[in-house]
Order: C-alpha cells, then sequence, then structure tokens
C-alpha cells in the first residue's frame, strides 16, 4: 500500500480506481462518506481548500460548487489524475503531501480522502498539513478500518487488509499532530452484481493473491468499514 513504485502503477490512470468506487452505496440510514466528509468541509467556511491526492477531481469539484468564493486547490502524485481534475475546470497539480509546495500558514482546509495508507512517512505528511494549515484551521480525513469488505476478502482466499493509517489505528497517528480529534464512523454497504464484479474489485488493487469468490449466491451485499476524522 505505500511502495511509491506500486502506489503510481496503481494510479497511472483512472481504471482501477473507477471499479473500486462504482460498487458502493450509502450506510442502512442513508449516510455517504464522501458527502459526510463535504459537510465537515463547508461547515469550516473555509476562504481556502487544499486536497491531497485528489484522484478525478470529483470530490473537489463538489467543494468547488458548495463553495465558489473558496480558494480551491487539487494536488496528486499522479499526472493523470492531475489531468483529470484540470478537465473539471480545477486548479490542479502534481505534488506529494510529504513536501506540500505552499507556505506556512496558509490554507483554512486540508483535506485527505482515503489516501494516507499510500504515505511512506505518516509523521512527515502530517507535519506537512500541520505546517500549511493556519491557526484554527481544518484537516478533514477519510479511510478504511481492517473490517472493510473483510467478509468478502476472507470468502475469497485472502483476509482482512491492514495498513498503516486506519480506522483502527488513524487516531492515534493524528493526535501526534493535532489537539482535537473527531471521529465518525460509518458502514457503507458494497453491492456486487455477480461473481465477475468482485473479482475485478478484488483485482484492481493488484495484491498477491489468487482471488477466488464464491460461485454462487449473487448479488451479494458486503459491510464496509470507513472513518471520518475532523482535527484542528
Amino acid at each position: 500500500m505505500v511502495d511509491r513504485d506500486a502506489v503510481r502503477a496503481q494510479y497511472r490512470t483512472e481504471e482501477h480506481l473507477a471499479v473500486r468506487t462504482t460498487v458502493w452505496h450509502p450506510t442502512a440510514d442513508g449516510r455517504d462518506p464522501a458527502t459526510e466528509a463535504l459537510a465537515a468541509v463547508v461547515a469550516a467556511t473555509p476562504r481556502s481548500y487544499v486536497e491531497v491526492g485528489c484522484g478525478t477531481g470529483m470530490f473537489a469539484a463538489r467543494v468547488a460548487d458548495a463553495l465558489p468564493d473558496a480558494a480551491v486547490l487539487a494536488l496528486d502524485q499522479s499526472e493523470r489524475m492531475v489531468e483529470l481534475t484540470a478537465s473539471r475546470g480545477l486548479e490542479a497539480r502534481v505534488a506529494d503531501v510529504q513536501d506540500l509546495p505552499l507556505p506556512d500558514d496558509s490554507v483554512d482546509v486540508v483535506a485527505a480522502l482515503w489516501m494516507l495508507y499510500h504515505v511512506p512517512d505518516l509523521d512527515r505528511a502530517l507535519g506537512e498539513v500541520r505546517r500549511v494549515l493556519r491557526p484554527g484551521g481544518t484537516f478533514v480525513v477519510v479511510t478504511n478500518g481492517d473490517a472493510h469488505l473483510a467478509a468478502l476478502r476472507t470468502e475469497a482466499g485472502g483476509g482482512p487488509l491492514v495498513t498503516t493509517f486506519s480506522s483502527d489505528n488513524g487516531e492515534r497517528v493524528l493526535r501526534r499532530h493535532f489537539d482535537d480529534v473527531r471521529r465518525d464512523d460509518l458502514v457503507p454497504r458494497a453491492v456486487f452484481a455477480d461473481r465477475a464484479a468482485a473479482l475485478a474489485y478484488l483485482r484492481s488493487s493488484r495484491e498477491d493473491v489468487d482471488w477466488d469468490p464464491p460461485a454462487d449466491g449473487w448479488p451479494r451485499t458486503y459491510d464496509g468499514a470507513v472513518t471520518l476524522f475532523t482535527c484542528s
């Protein structure tokens, strides 16, 4: 998850990310993790917003729509992801969260959605976020937990995916850099129409596992495990 070459290969195109995002549905009570993250960003009423690891720019575009007077900047290590984000009319640059090209105390809100588990040096990255945030600024983070799709992964011959930054260990890491860390745990649902869809999802992360999902019983629904952290 943190090998630089593997991460670059994973996000060289949008193909693998698209496979993983299309299966997800809100929690049983209708809450969507990205929408909850957007609400946290909007609640901070920022004049400036920076997203690290912006992917295709979908979330940054939602922020820009919700906060038309805010300066929105999207950053990603992948040139293709920056290209896709810029095509939405957003300012986007290639950059590494471990070395942010921004002045001290210059940003009201920084967001990192489903990306900190790819960062080799978390303390360096979080130190950079802390550096660029203005006093009283907000850091919005979304990540998965060890239980995320664990039932499917186990049935298919693997096991839970344990990462360096998750619902399970993320709060401890964040508290090394932020005094106030609030969390909201959600259980979104992944719906797979058939075995082929589940297999495509599992293979999209290119893990060294010979995945073998169950042959029957489809469609199937599996629980995710997602946490929204809001830090200041």
